[in-house]
Formats: structure tokens, C-alpha cells, sequence
């Protein structure tokens, strides 16, 4: 089918206008996929959607991205590190942790504005087609749990090795952990999905 008769099946359909890209070709193949029962045609759909998710088109935009591996790990460290490494030499960071440690309520709503900041970057925001392919139970997304616990590990550590956060007052610690957390979070889902890999 040419480009032309593929956008107007489309835009019949009550596609988006503009041609087709690698997330509609693998949306197609995921619809594809529930119609399967056969072990040996769903092998064939699943060996298709890996190709699709594998074939690396022009430019960082607009690949389908899938998985969460070692490379992935070490992008999210250096987003976590190029976003974060600021407030680790600020002094508004301890000046707000300790704010947010005589407000509780403040910390958990720190916390969940950073959970919820990379949710959307990740899986809401159209930056990148991320899909989820690997999860923890069944329901957590392992690139999830990638870039917020490699992230947050990052801040605890990075905090404490350079002495910003004492560890003799954990409240106060871990309110000013969460401050720094917000942007290494942000840079994390940032550096991780921008490569396109």
C-alpha cells in the first residue's frame, strides 16, 4: 500500500492525520496479537512487534521505546546527575528540606509531585511512544521503578557522600533527600527516554 493510501485508510478509520510511524505499525501488531490463540502465531506476532521495537529510525524523536536495561540504568544516572548535582550545592535545598520536615503532609505530597512528574513524562507526554513490555507483578513497569529507584538511590547517596543530609535525624534527612529527588527524578525520565533506546 503506498504512503498516501496508508494515510487515508487512516484518516478513514478515524486515525490521526499525517502518515503512518513505527508506534502505529506496533499498536497494529499489539491488536494483531489479541486475535492470536495459536502458540505458534502468537511467537510470530510477538518475533514482529521485537522487530518493530528494534528498527532504529532517523533522528531522537519518534522511536518506539521498550525495555529497561543496563544502558538504560546508566542514563538514568547521568539525568539524575546532570539535573541534580545544582541542588547538592545549594543551600535552598537544606533550607526547604527543613521546611518540609516540620510539615510532613509537605514531604508527601513532595514525593508524590516527583512519582507523578515521571509518570507523565514517561508514559503521558508524547516525547517519546514508551511502551511498557516488562513489569514487576504483573501491574509496576520496570522502567518505572528504573528511574525512580535509580534516581532516589542516587540522591541518598550523593546527598549523603557529600555531606548535605545527616543521617542522626532522619526526618530531616529524608525531607531534604526529597527536595533534591524532584529534579534528579525529572532529569532521570528525561535522560532515559530522549536517547530513543
Amino acid at each position: 500500500m503506498s504512503k498516501s493510501g496508508a494515510q487515508s485508510v487512516r484518516e478513514s478509520d478515524g486515525g490521526v492525520d499525517g502518515p503512518p510511524d513505527m508506534g502505529d505499525l506496533y499498536d497494529e501488531l499489539e491488536a494483531l496479537a489479541a486475535t492470536v490463540d495459536d502458540p505458534a502465531e502468537q511467537e510470530r506476532v510477538a518475533s514482529a512487534m521485537r522487530t518493530a521495537a528494534a528498527v532504529e529510525p532517523v533522528g531522537v524523536f519518534g522511536r518506539v521505546v521498550n525495555g529497561f536495561g543496563r544502558g538504560d540504568l546508566a542514563e538514568v544516572l547521568l539525568g539524575s546527575a546532570l539535573f541534580g548535582i545544582p541542588m547538592l550545592v545549594e543551600g535552598g535545598t537544606a533550607e526547604i528540606g527543613a521546611y518540609l520536615a516540620s510539615h510532613p503532609l509537605s514531604v508527601v505530597g513532595t514525593l508524590a509531585f516527583t512519582v507523578a512528574m515521571v509518570v507523565g513524562i514517561l508514559y503521558v507526554s508524547d516525547i517519546q511512544d514508551v511502551r511498557v513490555t516488562q513489569t514487576f507483578f504483573g501491574v509496576v513497569p520496570r522502567r518505572l521503578v528504573g528511574v525512580l529507584g535509580g534516581s532516589f538511590l542516587f540522591a541518598v547517596a550523593s546527598m549523603t557522600v557529600w555531606g548535605r543530609v545527616a543521617w542522626s535525624e532522619p526526618t530531616l534527612a529524608l525531607a531534604t533527600v526529597a527536595v533534591a529527588w524532584v529534579p534528579m527524578a525529572i532529569g532521570a525520565a528525561l535522560g532515559d527516554i530522549l536517547p530513543g533506546t
